[in-house]
């Protein structure tokens, strides 16, 4: 079985940075397709990041030019850097690996997710 398991969240000052990590585990190659949301209370999931296995990366708007995916194929490892932070980015961040049948993966997994706040 296929395990997320998010971690760097915590609370920093608007304009701050913080670097989220998303270790997998399990049956999962590290260039499978690999995405990361936020859930605010009160409001929908939203998706956030996302880079394929050859690279490409892809951001919401509101993350565009602040936020970078990547990955460490190695240590198979999946990052969110996030700088120049506003209240507005408070969430709880989770990882979500895609369902690639060319890669053996028939469903997506979800993390646990991590706890993102940015204080005023």
């Amino acid at each position: 079985q296929v395990q997320l398991v998010e971690s760097g969240g915590g609370l920093v000052q608007a304009g701050g940075s913080l670097r989220l990590s998303c270790a997998l585990s399990g049956n999962i190659f590290s260039v499978n397709p690999m995405a990361w949301y936020r859930q605010a209370p009160g409001k929908e999931r939203e998706l956030v990041a996302t880079i394929a296995a050859d690279g490409t990366t892809n951001y919401t708007e509101s993350a565009e030019g602040r936020f970078t995916i990547s990955r460490d194929r190695n240590k198979k490892l999946v990052y969110l850097q996030m700088n120049t932070l506003k209240p507005e980015d408070t969430a709880i961040y989770y990882c979500r690996a895609l369902k690639t049948p060319k890669l053996g993966m028939l469903s997506d997994y979800w993390g646990r997710g991590t706890q993102v706040t940015v204080s005023s």
